[in-house]
């Protein structure tokens, strides 16, 4: 077998095997709605989910990383810390997830509690992820990432049979995400065990966020609306059905580099994962993981032509492939986005990011502004721009020393 050129920390095993797993319950998830549920109830679901993700990652404003990254502050004081301002920042956020729901055309109040509910459960979970990948054994740290995902896809699949409606999914994910932010609850009462990132606190890794803080905010800011808006604009502009069909796409193919994103950042981040020899070994995470994007986008085409797919899906093989092309070059993307931080460029790197995002809002403003395109033309032009501005920047990251 040929080895890998760079020795990654042992923590990355397990952050490996709990990203596998956690994909396939994600996966699993997104088909079982496809199969059992309509394409109206998955449209509804999504945009209710989205916005809570939008308000969730506002609210945490990348308080995760930082919970890791400053190892020398004691884990219990940096994670009370982070979960107070992020509480702060929800509050002070909670106008604008509201006007979000009220574009969406949701205008139930179940509905809004429902966001509420979600967006606070995410954000215990994702503290409570880095802080079991500081304290924790590796088991543990497995644990908080699989154990959700998997009692949300059982909850689905208990609502299939059940109850197959927009209520239903949205309830099943509320569970796995309530019972990924429990550990939150048990970090808080129980003295640290372990000392996963801790050990290795005390050689002080390289790299650094110059970045002030209303840029890091910024940042956020745009990559959260710009997700949002995407569902919000197909929920408005065109049918229900128009949306479930994208969402469920993007909860099939978006997750493959949301999760070399996370998990690759988290350990190329520790001193372990410097050096320009972490480039090669980049390329070749997102070249495989661009694979994956195809070959998924694959299995969504076959489904639909061999009959496996209810009819009422047939729409998804015109959104497959831009939505593919889009996700594959999203990949590279996270599969480069440490390097700013290891070279001293993660001011630039966000700035560059952000103009992206601008590009990216004009395109899916467009028929506000007079153009006359449909929804497959639409997500075409949209997932071509986003496709090219995502390869640019992994091409600017690659050649950073």
């Amino acid at each position: 077998m040929t080895r890998l050129p760079l020795k990654l920390p042992s923590t990355s095993h397990s952050v490996a095997l709990a990203s596998a797993l956690a994909f396939g319950a994600q996966v699993l998830f997104a088909l079982l709605m496809i199969r059992a549920f309509s394409p109206q109830d998955v449209g509804e679901f999504s945009v209710v989910s989205q916005i809570a993700f939008f308000w969730m990652t506002l609210s945490l404003a990348q308080a995760p990383l930082s919970l890791l990254a400053n190892a020398q502050v004691a884990p219990h004081e940096a994670l009370r810390k982070a979960w107070r301002e992020s509480c702060q920042r929800a509050a002070w956020l909670a106008p604008l997830a509201v006007g979000a729901w009220w574009l969406s055309g949701l205008h139930q109040a179940s509905t809004l509690a429902w966001m509420a509910l979600l967006a606070s459960c995410q954000m215990a979970w994702g503290l409570a992820q880095s802080f079991v990948l500081r304290t924790r054994s590796a088991e543990q740290q497995v644990a908080v990432r699989v154990v959700p995902p998997w009692v949300a896809l059982l909850a689905a699949a208990l609502a299939a049979w059940w109850d197959a409606s927009a209520q239903s999914l949205i309830a099943a994910a509320g569970l796995g995400y309530a019972v990924g932010a429990s550990w939150l609850w048990l970090a808080w009462r129980e003295p640290a065990a372990g000392v996963a990132l801790t050990a290795s606190a005390a050689t002080a890794p390289q790299q650094a966020d110059p970045r002030s803080a209303g840029l890091r905010m910024a940042h956020t800011l745009g990559d959260a609306l710009i997700a949002t808006a995407v569902v919000v604009v197909w929920q408005r502009l065109y049918s229900a059905q128009e949306t479930g069909w994208l969402s469920a796409l993007l909860r099939v193919l978006g997750f493959v580099p949301a999760v070399v994103h996370m998990a690759w950042a988290q350990v190329m981040l520790t001193p372990h994962g410097q050096g320009d020899a972490t480039r090669h070994l980049a390329l070749r995470l997102g070249a495989l993981a661009s694979l994956v994007v195809l070959a998924l986008g694959g299995v969504c085409t076959l489904s639909v032509q061999w009959g496996w797919l209810d009819t009422r899906w047939q729409g998804i093989t015109a959104d497959v492939w831009p939505l593919a092309l889009w996700q594959g070059a999203a990949c590279l993307f996270a599969a480069f986005s440490h390097r700013p931080f290891q070279t001293g460029r993660a001011r630039a790197y966000s700035k560059a990011c952000l103009g992206l995002v601008a590009i990216q809002a004009c395109v899916l403003c467009l028929p506000w502004a007079g153009v006359a395109l449909d929804a497959p033309e639409h997500l075409a032009l949209y997932a071509g721009v986003s496709a090219l501005g995502l390869g640019i920047l992994a091409g600017w990251m690659r050649g950073l020393r």
